[in-house]
């Protein structure tokens, strides 16, 4: 009995050589357009889909597989009678492999070139129906939406002597229900973002019909506490230089902590130019620095909290060498990032087989939105990506800061942005001396800060001091001023600054105002 397979595919990677195998099995071919005229330049022997059915491709190619003789040959289930024989009754061949891609619709709406037209003339409609159909057909049908499984599908007919088995097609089925709901999604997300106008180039940031889809990495053992279940999903394209795009090296599985934490150490590090090293413990920075290489960078993260970096999340920004490895191997750690890791690193910390090493791609696309589950809904915003530089601030105080000092409340701000708040962060010459994180009150955080730094013995003279958001009162400027600090940056915009301005006046220290806050919860 003559097996068919029907091709049809816009990403035509691999195409040819799988064909060309699927032939030499003495399978027939069926195809349409483009993929057709393809595999016939390469010598393939194929049967137009058009001449298969009888009736032409018509509508510039919208209609071609929409027919009884395509969908009766993919739907019929060989081991009913009625369908056999219906098939047959009407000279229409059982058709036992799908293989289809669709219209390029994400990568069309990408370009900021695209109109709606082109939009709408990217959705596939024949595609989808194939593929779902084969997909529902799975007992009887193979069916293919990823280049990437052509090499599996081969290897499963070679060993079988004829199509996959029933799991596989069973798992590719599932792969092509998750990819044209994917498609769908993508659709709706966008023809729901254009509004009354239809227009691409007025596109609003939150469409109406919101469709995500995430694949599912592992399941953990436990979530945040032992007595919740978890597990771990990421994006169907993870974005450059994403916690999710990692690479364990090493180390036991990563739990639900691991990897919450794992994400604040790494969404936090990857800011910095210099080499820099972070430190995390539940979620907070607790020790942050630069440093001419990575060994010194963590040396100084390390000074600032060495008891809450016990058992913490430690990364870098820099590959991590023997010298590093060396220092940090003293340290019981969970967690160790780091764009690259020195065979000499690797070599270091093999011998502590519990210790999760983590390489991850460089790179510092941010997500597109985040998002927080409340009770019945979602809560969705875009990333606080919001960075400064000197010109973007405002000295509201007599007193002008010094070059070091504007470094210094720089390094201070980017800190605070990933400190739960409320946050107050001490810092000088590119390292964190003390860190008040998570307080129901700006006085309780700046006094929380205060207690760390006297407990690690390190000094605040002549340091800078970032809030997260504006001071309330002068009570928590006056705390961290007699700590030792010299220069404040906040973002202002409390009903009361004048009040803070004056009493950094009468403190004699420099204070710049922002005009962003870095809340984080």
């Amino acid at each position: 009995m003559t097996r068919f397979a029907l091709i049809s595919v816009s990403d035509k990677t691999g195409i040819v050589d799988f064909a060309r195998s699927l032939s030499a099995m003495g399978i027939s071919i069926l195809s349409t357009g483009g993929t057709a005229s393809l595999l016939q330049e390469n010598g393939i022997f194929v049967t137009e889909v058009a001449d298969y059915t009888g009736f032409p491709e018509m509508l510039d190619g919208r209609v071609k597989t929409l027919h009884p003789r395509i969908h009766g040959g993919i739907l019929a289930r060989r081991d009913l009678d009625s369908h056999t024989s219906a098939i047959a009754k009407h000279g229409i061949s059982a058709i036992d492999m799908v293989v289809v891609n669709l219209y390029p619709f994400e990568q069309t709406i990408a370009s900021p070139q695209c109109t709606l037209e082109d939009a709408i003339e990217n959705i596939d409609i024949g595609g989808p129906a194939m593929l779902r159909s084969a997909a529902k057909n799975y007992r009887d049908v193979t069916v293919i939406c990823d280049p990437a499984d052509y090499s599996r599908v081969l290897e499963e007919m070679r060993q079988q002597g004829g199509m996959p088995g029933e799991n596989s097609r069973f798992e590719l089925a599932a792969k092509t229900f998750a990819h044209t709901a994917r498609y769908d999604g993508a659709i709706a997300n966008y023809l729901s973002s254009l509004g009354e106008e239809k227009s691409h180039a007025t596109r609003a940031a939150w469409p109406q019909t919101l469709n995500l889809q995430f694949e599912k990495v592992q399941e953990m053992r436990y979530g945040e506490n032992p007595h919740q279940s978890a597990a771990f999903y990421r994006e169907h394209t993870v974005p450059g230089g994403a916690l999710a795009g990692y690479t364990q090296l090493q180390g036991k599985e990563l739990s639900y902590n691991n990897i919450s934490d794992a994400d604040a150490a790494w969404e936090c590090v990857k800011t910095f130019d210099e080499p820099a090293c972070v430190i995390i413990k539940h979620a907070n920075p607790c020790g942050v620095a630069t440093g001419s290489d990575p060994a010194e960078a963590y040396m100084r993260a390390l000074q600032t909290d060495p008891e809450a970096a016990f058992g913490g999340i430690i990364a870098f920004n820099r590959e991590l060498d023997q010298k590093a490895a060396e220092e940090a191997s003293r340290l019981f750690v969970e967690v160790l990032i780091a764009p690259a890791f020195s065979p000499e690193a690797r070599a270091i910390f093999s011998g502590k087989k519990n210790v999760r090493l983590l390489e991850i791609p460089p790179g510092n696309h941010p997500n597109d939105f985040e998002v927080r589950r409340v009770g019945g809904g979602l809560l969705l915003q875009s990333p606080d990506i919001a960075n400064i530089d000197v010109p973007d601030l405002s000295i509201v105080t007599q007193k002008e800061p010094s070059p070091q000092q504007l470094r210094d409340m720089l390094f201070a701000w980017r800190v605070a942005k990933f400190v739960k708040s409320n946050a107050i962060v001490f810092c000088r010459d590119g390292m964190t001396l003390a860190i008040g994180a998570g307080q129901v009150s700006r006085v309780d955080a700046a006094r929380t800060a205060v207690m760390k730094a006297k407990n690690a013995g390190l000094s605040l003279a002549d340091t800078a001091v970032a809030s997260d958001a504006f001071f309330p009162f002068r009570d928590g400027l006056d705390i961290v001023a007699d700590a030792g600090a010299t220069s404040i940056i906040q973002p202002g915009g409390s009903i009361r600054d004048q009040e803070v301005i004056d009493a950094a006046n009468e403190r004699g220290l420099t204070m710049a105002f922002t005009a962003i806050r870095h809340f984080r919860h």
